[in-house]
């Protein structure tokens, strides 16, 4: 656990599931909004020789890839060892786009989109698109695929990463908490319930119907996927409905 600012009475203070960078703490702090990080899952790479192989296989073809983390893009360029294929990618979110964009050819996104669904309706207007490869972690929802495949396009799953839930029992309550998966928002509630006040924040939309399961609080989605315009949404709204001291 991490804990960038001790908090303070009368004062907004918000929790998020994920770690965020420094900048973006202070950012909030200097609007008098501490954040608390407490990771609610962790990743693991999977590792095994024969997955590295077969992604440095695929390096050799042209093939149609889609990205919906940036857990994946990380993987599999690591996997990868500086080869740069020639791929025509699909992806989510800006954060995954920009690392697709770092590491491989700009030119080979192929589309892009805010949710897994979204994405989905990309490929389907490509009209050329008939099989896709879509590196993956295991906990991923299976609305993409089904979309594609309800288009009689081929989809090749290959799970590069892990996740696992880490749930943690809070001591306090906040005015606010940030989700970033719907994996976290299960850790959470697993071991966690919230006041009726407490404000809480999505990336998006598939992270917001999980929320939806285990509670009727006010919802803010995120306008894109990103931990930034979250943070940033959330000093916004606080902003505008400030907590009483």
């Amino acid at each position: 656990m991490q804990i960038a600012y001790a908090m303070q009475q009368n004062k907004i203070n918000i929790l998020s599931t994920s770690l965020l960078e420094q900048p973006l703490i202070a950012k909030a702090a200097a609007k008098n909004i501490f954040i608390e990080n407490i990771s609610f899952i962790e990743t693991e790479i999977n590792r095994n020789e024969f997955l590295h192989e077969r992604i440095l296989h695929l390096a050799h073809h042209q093939l149609t890839v889609i990205f919906t983390s940036k857990n994946a893009v990380e993987v599999v360029v690591k996997h990868l060892q500086n080869i740069k294929p020639n791929w025509k990618i699909f992806c989510v979110g800006s954060i995954t786009a920009s690392l697709i964009k770092e590491n491989f050819d700009e030119g080979l996104i192929a589309g892009t989109a805010d949710s897994a669904g979204a994405l989905g309706d990309v490929i389907i207007r490509k009209k050329n698109v008939t099989t896709a490869l879509y590196f993956c972690g295991d906990k991923r929802r299976n609305e993409l695929s089904d979309k594609l495949q309800q288009h009689n396009i081929e989809v090749n799953e290959i799970e590069v990463y892990k996740t696992f839930e880490t749930p943690y029992a809070l001591t306090k309550n906040y005015d606010a908490i940030l989700f970033y998966s719907p994996s976290a928002v299960s850790s959470f509630f697993s071991v966690n319930k919230i006041n009726e006040q407490t404000v809480l924040f999505a990336i998006g939309n598939t992270t917001a119907n999980e929320i939806k399961k285990y509670s009727d609080n006010k919802i803010i989605i995120a306008k894109e996927p990103s931990k930034e315009l979250l943070v940033q949404q959330a000093i916004n709204y606080f902003e505008t409905h400030p907590i009483p001291d």
